[in-house]
């Protein structure tokens, strides 16, 4: 099962930032993610695997674009 991955989503962590924060923003998609901490502005990059299994919760999701 493939899990969709929009640019601008944002989603938890099941671990916390070292900032405090756990809320981050999908700035890329493909084969490798990157999120940006909306707490301190951190931007990580990781694979698929790893961001689904580190992924808690879906918290927002932009408008469906057409």
């Amino acid at each position: 099962m493939t899990e969709t991955i929009l640019i601008g989503d944002v989603i938890t962590t099941r671990k916390p930032h070292p900032c405090g924060g756990s809320e981050w923003t999908v700035i890329r998609t493909g084969a490798d993610i990157k999120i940006r901490c909306n707490t301190c502005g951190h931007l990580v990059m990781m694979d698929r695997e790893t961001f689904l299994k580190r992924r808690k919760a879906l918290i927002d999701r932009p408008a469906a674009r057409t």
